[in-house]
């Protein structure tokens, strides 16, 4: 007769996995990742290293799952603020805020799963997380579009711009340190409004499309 693990066995399995794919987020909010290394996880998850490869059998893998966690998140947040929104222009705002604020708030995790410089091999699931929030604000630019609230415009070109900039310019090498909260939810705010004017919407404070976008 085959073994079938119990109830008890499947939940401590599944919660000693959860405990590795947190040590490992928290390592690579903190310093990236190339913090990601199985011996630092495992200390960090109060387990032992072989324990780490029976769940992960190598760092590629651990990082993937790394990625795919934070897209899942962050890609539900942004849906449940554009969904919330009361019309179209309103919901590009909220999706486009509600990326750039989280982005800035975990300015080191979203640095290391959607641009940071790793191998190879798990590119192809930074690329996707990439497309994925760039395919959520075209979504939001088309259903614009369909309603004559933005100009005529390419917005399959567009979302990938928007995104590429709220990136370079929130959390790149190059963007400012917003250490203190009111200048992070400010330089939400010009990021958001750099972006719907990029769009074609010139006067989106005076109508209210931008509004404070509290930092997660």
């Amino acid at each position: 007769m085959p073994y079938r693990r119990t109830e008890n066995v499947v939940r401590r399995l599944a919660a000693r996995e959860q405990a590795i794919l947190t040590a490992a987020l928290s390592l690579a909010a903190e310093g990236g990742m190339h913090a990601v290394q199985i011996a630092a996880v495992a200390k960090r998850a109060n387990i032992a290293a072989g324990t780490v490869y029976r769940y992960f059998p190598s760092k590629s893998d651990l990082i993937a799952e790394v990625i795919a966690a934070v897209s899942a998140r962050e890609l539900t947040a942004l849906r449940r603020a554009a969904d919330a929104a009361p019309g179209p222009l309103s919901a590009l705002a909220a999706a486009v805020a509600t990326f750039a604020a989280r982005a800035l708030a975990e300015r080191k995790l979203a640095w290391a799963t959607l641009a940071e410089p790793v191998d190879a091999d798990i590119d192809a699931m930074r690329l996707d997380f990439r497309q994925s929030v760039a395919a959520e604000i075209e979504a939001r630019i088309r259903a614009a579009r369909t309603r004559q609230l933005l100009p005529e415009q390419d917005a399959r070109a567009a979302a990938p711009a928007i995104v590429g900039a709220l990136v370079e310019g929130l959390i790149g090498p190059l963007a400012p340190d917003h250490a203190e909260a009111a200048a992070a939810r400010e330089a939400v705010q010009e990021m958001t409004l750099m972006a719907l004017r990029a769009l074609g919407v010139i006067d989106a404070r005076a109508r209210g499309l931008v509004a404070q976008v509290p930092l997660p």
